[in-house]
């Protein structure tokens, strides 16, 4: 199963971040970054724990 969110809901042209249960897409076609579940779990701990913030 594949949860997809935008990172823009007001439109469909920004890029998502698709998640499955192996691997996490984030951006749009032909420009795209692939991480695996590890290292999606490594981002979210970093954001839980503060070590990133908003910009």
């Amino acid at each position: 199963m594949t949860k997809t969110i935008s990172l823009c809901p007001a439109c469909d042209a920004c890029p998502l971040v698709e998640i499955e249960d192996q691997e996490v897409r984030i951006g749009e076609e032909g420009n795209r970054v692939k991480l695996t579940s590890a290292e999606w779990n490594v981002l979210v701990q970093a954001i839980k724990a503060g070590e990133l913030t908003e910009l």
